[in-house]
């Protein structure tokens, strides 16, 4: 059970609305739209180089994501806690899950550097291009070396998220594609006398990149907490609460990205490099519509959890249909410049010698990409809702069995079996998009997340 909270650092919830929601928003829209700018840095400045070293960099990157997004997953959790002792006026008990995040994190760290070792043996189970294999290789073993600052930064981001202050990791994350930016610029090609290290340099900046932007936001976590204490007593029980409910959360992430991983690393890479890269490409083309999707979709769980925490759970519907309108608002208007414009958005990325090819299937991608943007705002939204109320155990069976009873079998089937070509494989991960928001909204409206108790009783 948890202590009852000091009166004296009680603070008032912001009530729900479209400014508290875009309040909330904006700083994470940002954050997450750095990651964007770190991914399109390192395919822009890396395709120059040719279509080994682009497919190489940006499906490293891919790879990258797929051995976090397991903690990833469980960190988000640490955004629903906060949120909900918030809500309740519990600032020491939020604090708690700073550190239990923090844990995760360096957790995540081991399991890095285990992983390093293993990278050529498991990308050798996989059809790449021995080119691209052999620069993959190289990129992955300096990029986990920072997995455990990007998941420290995960942590504190969602337990100053759940107090409302997202502007603090806004701050994290835009030094570090500063930093990241500048990297790329000075390893990839070479500059200002640095060496031209390729493929390496662009995962060198991002792993120096995370730890410096990790570093400075756990020193203002640190030094920030003594009205609360610097280090309140943390106790085992609520750090297996944390795990308990964020444990499914990190799951469903990483088997339904290892599901999409099987889609790039099987169905396209089986398709040829050019099929490859123009799918990377097109990912990240679309992570300028869904970095601001989820961010919103984060900022409106976020609400969630301080209404209920704060016994409100009437207001959480108006707050999901407030933000999904907003989200799907935002998504759409993407989709049509994807329809209208794919070749000039997807020109930056088509350079070398395979220019003309790239040119060609990566715009017919990028059109064919369209068809998920509202489903894909749909699915953030009450996913994030779900999992700001608790409610992720049964939303992880649902979004595996689409995920691997549909998906994965009937794009292998279509493409690598039955010979379709790339733009079956897209109208795959439209279906796909379209089944999981389906299912998503199913759940939210059965109204089993208003039976879950996430935060213990107080005291």
């Amino acid at each position: 059970m948890t202590e009852a909270p000091n009166p004296a650092l009680l603070v008032a919830r912001p009530t729900p609305s479209f400014r508290a929601l875009l309040s909330l928003a904006w700083p994470i829209v940002i954050s997450r739209s750095t990651q964007t700018v770190i991914g399109l840095s390192d395919a822009v400045l890396v395709a120059p180089l040719g279509k080994d070293a682009l497919a190489a960099t940006t499906t490293g990157g891919f790879n990258t994501f797929l051995l976090l997004i397991l903690p990833m997953g469980t960190v988000f959790i640490v955004s629903s806690f906060s949120s909900q002792l918030f809500g309740k006026g519990d600032l020491v008990g939020a604090r708690r899950y700073g550190f239990y995040g923090l844990a995760v994190a360096g957790a995540t760290q081991l399991l890095c550097m285990a992983s390093i070792g293993l990278m050529p043996w498991v990308l050798a189970k996989l059809p790449y291009d021995p080119a691209v294999r052999a620069l993959m290789i190289d990129y992955l073993a300096v990029r986990l070396l920072s997995g455990g600052a990007a998941m420290g930064i995960e942590a504190l981001a969602n337990y100053y998220g759940g107090l409302g202050k997202t502007w603090l990791p806004m701050l994290a994350s835009v030094t570090a594609m500063v930093l990241n930016v500048i990297g790329n610029w000075l390893l990839i090609t070479g500059h200002l006398g640095f060496p031209a290290m390729g493929v390496t340099g662009s995962a060198l900046a991002s792993a120096v990149s995370t730890t410096v932007a990790f570093v400075g936001l756990l020193v203002v976590f640190l030094v920030g907490g003594r009205k609360v204490g610097v280090l309140p007593k943390l106790h085992a029980r609520e750090f297996w609460r944390m795990l308990r409910f964020g444990l499914p959360s990190g799951i469903n992430w990483f088997f339904e990205f290892l599901a999409f991983s099987f889609f790039v690393n099987v169905v396209m890479a089986g398709l040829g490099t050019v099929a490859l890269a123009a799918m990377m490409s097109v990912l990240q083309i679309n992570s300028v519509s869904f970095m601001p999707a989820f961010g919103l979709a984060s900022a409106g769980a976020i609400l969630v959890g301080q209404a209920i925490g704060a016994g409100a759970q009437d207001e959480v519907p108006r707050v999901v249909k407030l933000t999904v309108r907003t989200t799907i608002g935002w998504q759409g208007v993407v989709a049509l410049f994807y329809l209208l414009l794919p070749g000039l958005l997807f020109a930056p990325f088509a350079q070398g010698a395979d220019r003309e090819a790239l040119l060609l299937v990566g715009a017919r991608m990028l059109m064919l990409s369209a068809g998920w943007q509202v489903f894909d705002g749909m699915v953030n939204t009450y996913a994030e809702a779900m999992r700001a109320a608790g409610d992720t155990t049964v939303p992880l069976v649902l979004r595996l069995t689409v995920a691997w009873l549909v998906f994965v079998p009937g794009s292998y089937i279509s493409v690598r079996v039955l010979g379709g070509a790339s733009g079956v494989a897209m109208v795959w991960l439209v279906l796909y998009m379209g089944l999981l928001a389906l299912s998503m909204v199913w759940r939210f409206r059965s109204g089993a997340w208003r039976r879950v108790q996430l935060v213990e009783p107080t005291v």
